[in-house]
């Protein structure tokens, strides 16, 4: 069971993805990047990877006024729709249905927040941050929130934009801000 810890819809209950193509994050980890990383009023979020929508709806549910959603996979789409329609938030997001790579090349948008949770040990993070970065996607002092494999790592060329790194027993978690 998923549920939104915390703000206006807290205790309610999200819908999982069927089947075991999508990991989502437990509530023990968002409780972890939600206690990171408090500042959600009057924010514009973005999704990336966004699976069954849980990080995108909490931030909305802590004070932020705007989440894109960006995911491609069928079962994934129509288990956001459904956490929308569960919390009556469809007019304060919208979701892409798009490749991540895709929707970063065409974005025109900026964003406070941007959460990046891709599949692990796919080798899209670094990638997906460059895009982030060479778009100008983020506003300045915006965060990004990456939740990752253990093992993966953010490469060299992103360390100076580190301010939080934290992990849990089966995966990390880096926040960066530009």
């Amino acid at each position: 069971m998923i549920r939104i810890i915390a703000g206006i819809y807290k205790k309610r209950k999200l819908a999982a993805v069927p089947g075991h193509s999508t990991r989502p994050t437990t509530d023990y980890n968002r409780e972890m990047i939600f206690s990171t990383y408090q500042d959600f009023e009057g924010k514009r979020v973005l999704d990336l990877f966004a699976g069954t929508g849980a990080l995108g709806l909490e931030a909305l549910s802590r004070g932020a006024i705007w989440v894109d959603f960006v995911e491609f996979a069928s079962p994934a789409i129509a288990t956001i729709l459904g956490n929308i329609q569960i919390l009556g938030c469809g007019e304060d997001c919208h979701l892409y249905r798009k490749k991540v790579e895709s929707y970063l090349k065409t974005c025109t948008q900026t964003y406070d927040i941007i959460f990046l949770d891709p599949p692990y040990d796919k080798n899209m993070i670094n990638p997906t941050l460059q895009s982030i970065f060479e778009q100008n996607l983020l506003e300045p002092e915006g965060v990004i929130v990456v939740e990752h494999s253990r093992d993966e790592k953010i490469k060299e060329g992103f360390q100076d934009w580190i301010i939080q790194h934290k992990s849990s027993k089966s995966c990390g978690f880096t926040w960066l801000q530009y």
